[in-house]
């Protein structure tokens, strides 16, 4: 099988000790291409420097919510800078999170505006994340989704009432390994199947979100710590395959097509 990890915080510092075994064992584990996010222009900066060194690697270039307080004209001038070259494909991870406000709502508001609208000038898609935000976030991205190409919410763990709106918004849906947690994540169980085969698209979000209930065994090696990695990308394809009663091979056939598209990347 040939997946795509649709986000990969590669940038971490916890990738840094085996930086290149990483990529090696999700190779093995076949996943050809990551789009590795950017969460501030030196993140993103840095994200795009790592995937010149990989072959089928992709970056992103953004303002995370926590990081909203670091927006300015400048950090938008030099997102621009940073997003013209071949290997970033999307602008992101851009959004807002009201579940720990790490920066003030109105800052949020003012750096994911700013944006969307850079995503439209330069004609790429946009990586969205919203957490304890549907209100705002929706209406903000309502309101400027005319002029926008390709959206994903990316790690949807919202409610089927949010998922149904973000897919009349024509956006693609992002399924992490939160599918996999059977203290807050089974309420997905019984909503993955709704979203369309052309719009679902999966992801670690390593190194965060390690699948709870990954197996020992000879495919899949727990990790001593509680690091997540892209080669666990097929435990999730395994869970969302279950869930939308559909073989691994053809959601692994579809999930890949579609980031593939979404991204434009070969």
């Amino acid at each position: 099988m040939e997946l795509v990890d649709i986000c990969f915080n590669f940038t971490s510092s916890v990738f840094r000790v085996d930086e290149p075994q990483v990529i090696e064992r999700a190779r093995r584990a076949g996943v050809w291409n990551f789009i590795v996010t950017g969460s501030n222009v030196l993140d993103s900066r840095q994200a795009l420097q790592l995937c010149k060194k990989y072959e089928g690697a992709y970056a992103t270039a953004g303002i995370h919510p926590h990081l909203a307080n670091e927006f300015t004209d400048q950090s938008l001038t030099e997102l621009h800078s940073i997003a013209t070259h071949e290997k970033v494909v999307a602008i992101g991870e851009a959004g807002l999170d009201y579940y720990r406000n790490y920066s003030a709502p109105a800052k949020q508001k003012k750096a994911f505006q700013a944006q969307l609208e850079l995503a439209s000038e330069l004609g790429l898609p946009v990586f969205l994340h919203q957490r304890d935000a549907h209100p705002d976030f929706h209406d903000i991205l309502a309101r400027n989704r005319d002029r926008l190409g390709n959206v994903v919410v990316h790690c949807f763990t919202g409610t089927a009432e949010e998922l149904d709106r973000y897919i009349d918004l024509d956006c693609h849906i992002g399924i992490t390994g939160w599918i996999c947690d059977e203290r807050r994540g089974q309420h997905l169980l019984e909503l993955v199947h709704r979203i369309p085969a052309n719009r679902l698209m999966i992801e670690t979000d390593a190194p965060y979100l390690l699948p709870r209930n990954l197996p020992a065994g000879p495919t899949f090696h727990k990790p001593k710590g509680r690091r997540n990695e892209p080669s666990y990308l097929p435990h999730i394809l395994q869970a969302v395959a279950a869930c939308r009663m559909t073989s691994r091979k053809q959601t692994a056939v579809e999930t890949t097509s579609t980031a593939k598209e979404f991204f434009s990347i070969d």
